[in-house]
């Protein structure tokens, strides 16, 4: 039974009682009353436990039970006993609250086990549900704790190990938790891997990923290939009691080491290292996650658990952050993918567009099997429908190595879709890429949809990157008002405005693009040839604009849009551009460009030839009045007459140009998303626009589909 049918067991019984708001719990047996929070959620889980999974009385079971240590006098929460008078204590059990720290919950076993030898009781379980440490105590002078798998159920013997596959006999099967719970889990066992300075965050992290997947192997060992686990086998991630606490904790880490390079054999993308942790250390991040059943949990709480926890890890030591899960929805949802498209995120961070374009597809496969569950048949086709598009049609690069693991181990948590995710610089030309990372697929002229949210605010310099003279952007277009004008490579280039056009590069024909951009790409006079190249490559299908807090919960303040573009073939391409070269030869014949540019230049000759207009002193030849500052003076303001007279003429052409240049026309679907599902901070607010917007977007782009 999960927390709530215990608690509603219980209280069907009269063990326990709430109050209106369930503020305060009763413990009706005692006639106790205390506030229900923190530790006493944690202290109701453990009586309730006591009696409906251990199968103790509970008329054996005491709580807030005085002991006298010397002059201090102290409380134990719960002691089980071995009669009803309790006169024969059994068990000591200690609860603190979930959040509690790895040194305070150290020390709740060190309090525990001497509550244990005061009362003289056989054995210690200190808890705080996330965590769960068990002890038996020694009889011999001086007594001494030793770690054991479990406290016995009903008076038995403390067990060898806790959990089988079905819970046969005395043994529990692994549950199902809630987000918050997982959350939790990952975040202190984290926490309890760098907290004693052994290891920094970030190695912390990539550990903990480690036995995550070790854990994921160990439920599920025939997705590896390996025979399945039957009814009343062992789980291998668990303390398992050997001959002594030295043995069975080097054993337990043997079995993670096995585990570990079962999967690793399938997937050696995901982690390129063995596990670095002491065996104490393996032990002390399975006791956190060896009760819990991944595979079964719900795949959107324990996503989003994984994520959460991920979320503030890398935003608080990295100061990465990732596109907010109602902008990732918003985007995916409106496309028309389905388990035939190629999909690509450019910038895949840990893999949000990814794992939204797998839901889709996932959800997708509900609808055509809906009988998949009960149905063998059903169930084949359901799986094959999705998890070939996760292994066959799902690419993603990241050019951080670590939060590319990051986002395999998300796909992986989300029952895959990790193969084709690869770490790279995405703005390398596609045949280093696949040179860099082996991975085919990568190809131009390839994806259907891509999905991305590019990194702002940083430039690569043509200095410091071979490839920089593969883009077209990296390029100022020659100026068709400037004789003999040639091509000129910037000395750099937002990464922002690569990406689209790397983008563009990766799409088919016909392939969709969804970008989150700067609104500076939309409206700084100095990035115009941007959106003229835009305008050249793509169909603009839609705008976006999001609010100026739409990233501001995540670390960024930059006001954003996102833009829809649908990728023009090369034929149309070349339309454009020859419609664009027309007009243009065609206003310069019609203005008589070259003869009137020409003749501002033999005006401008002429008058510095004769010196015309200027002041010529008597007693200087020509040759010497050229020397003076005075004529050096009068010849800039000159030059710079002209100058601005060639300017004026090519303004003129250019307005023209401007005001005849619509090449191609069409709607635009433009939209101002002002409440977005969630404020400033990232709390949850009642209205989202973008559910709307993406309701009548969606029915834009099938227009368009259909044309």
């Amino acid at each position: 039974m999960n927390t709530e049918e215990l608690i509603q067991e219980a209280i069907e019984e009269k063990i326990i009682s709430f109050n209106e708001d369930k503020t305060r719990v009763t413990y009706l047996l005692q006639n106790k009353s205390r506030n229900y929070r923190t530790e006493e959620i944690v202290q109701v889980e453990a009586y309730l436990k006591l009696i409906y999974e251990y199968n103790y009385p509970k008329e054996n079971i005491k709580l807030f039970v005085p002991v006298t240590m010397g002059s201090d006098n102290r409380e134990a929460d719960i002691v089980v006993y071995k009669d009803a008078q309790g006169k024969q204590p059994f068990i000591v059990v200690e609860c603190k609250t979930q959040k509690v720290s790895n040194a305070e919950y150290n020390q709740s076993i060190n309090q525990a086990f001497s509550y244990a030898v005061t009362l003289g009781a056989e054995f210690v379980w200190a808890t705080s549900i996330a965590n769960n440490s068990y002890y038996q105590v020694s009889k011999q002078y001086p007594q001494q704790h030793e770690i054991i798998a479990g406290i016995p159920k009903k008076y038995g013997k403390a067990p060898e190990y806790q959990y089988t596959k079905g819970g046969i006999g005395d043994a529990f099967d692994l549950k199902v938790v809630t987000e918050e719970e997982l959350t939790t889990k990952f975040k202190q066992a984290h926490n309890a891997l760098w907290a004693g300075g052994e290891l920094d965050p970030s190695a912390a992290f990539d550990e903990l990923d480690k036995l995550i997947f070790c854990k994921l192997v160990d439920e599920e060992p025939e997705k590896l290939g390996q025979p399945p686990r039957i009814e009343g086998q062992p789980y291998d991630f668990q303390f398992i009691k050997d001959i002594d606490e030295e043995t069975s904790i080097k054993k337990l880490a043997e079995r993670m080491h096995k585990l570990y390079e079962i999967g690793r054999s399938r997937d050696k993308e995901v982690f390129k290292e063995g596990i670095r942790l002491s065996p104490q250390r393996i032990k002390t991040v399975v006791g956190f996650l060896e009760d819990i059943n991944l595979g079964k949990t719900d795949l959107d709480s324990k996503g989003r658990a994984f994520e959460t926890f991920m979320d503030s890890f890398f935003r608080g030591n990295f100061g990465q952050f990732f596109t907010p899960r109602k902008i990732v929805s918003f985007i995916v949802s409106v496309l028309p993918i389905k388990n035939s498209s190629m999909v690509l995120d450019t910038s895949c961070g840990s893999g949000g567009f990814l794992l939204h374009a797998l839901d889709k597809v996932r959800k997708q496969a509900d609808k055509y099997y809906p009988n998949y569950k009960t149905i063998v048949k059903e169930a084949t086709r359901h799986y094959k429908h999705w998890h070939d598009f996760a292994e066959k049609n799902l690419f993603g690069i990241e050019i951080n190595e670590q939060i590319a693991r990051v986002a395999k181990m998300n796909m992986i948590i989300h029952d895959d879709g990790h193969t084709n995710v690869v770490s790279c610089d995405g703005l390398l030309p596609n045949d280093e890429i696949e040179s860099k990372t082996g991975n085919k697929g990568l190809k131009n002229n390839t994806f259907d949809f891509i999905v991305t949210n590019p990194p702002f605010g940083s430039t690569v310099k043509q200095i410091e990157q071979a490839y920089t003279g593969n883009y077209a952007t990296f390029h100022k277009e020659i100026n068709w008002l400037e004789v003999n004008s040639k091509r000129v490579q910037r000395p750099n280039q937002s990464t922002e405005v690569l990406f689209i056009e790397q983008c563009f590069e990766f799409l088919k024909a016909g392939g969709f693009l969804a970008i989150v951009i700067p609104d500076g790409i939309l409206t700084n006079s100095t990035l115009q040839y941007v959106r003229d190249w835009i305008a050249e490559h793509f169909r603009i299908i839609a705008i976006i604009s999001m609010p100026q807090t739409a990233f501001a919960a995540t670390g960024a303040g930059v006001k954003s849009s996102i833009m829809f573009l649908r990728k023009y073939n090369h034929k149309t391409i070349q339309n454009i551009q020859d419609k664009k070269a027309t007009l243009q030869e065609k206003i310069k014949g019609d203005n008589n460009f070259i003869w009137a540019l020409d003749a501002i230049k033999q005006e401008k000759n002429q008058i510095v030839k004769e010196l015309t207009g200027f002041d010529k002193p008597n007693n200087l030849s020509i040759k010497e009045i050229k020397q003076t500052d005075e004529f050096k003076a009068w010849r800039g303001e000159i030059n710079t007459y002209y100058r601005q007279k060639s300017d004026n003429l090519k303004e003129k052409l250019i307005k023209q140009y401007n005001e005849q240049k619509s090449l191609e026309d069409y709607d635009i679907f433009m939209a101002i998303a002002n409440e977005i599902g969630y404020d400033a901070t990232g709390k949850k607010t009642s209205t989202n626009e973008l559910d709307f917007i993406g309701q009548e977007l969606e029915k834009f782009i099938s227009y368009l589909e259909d044309e």
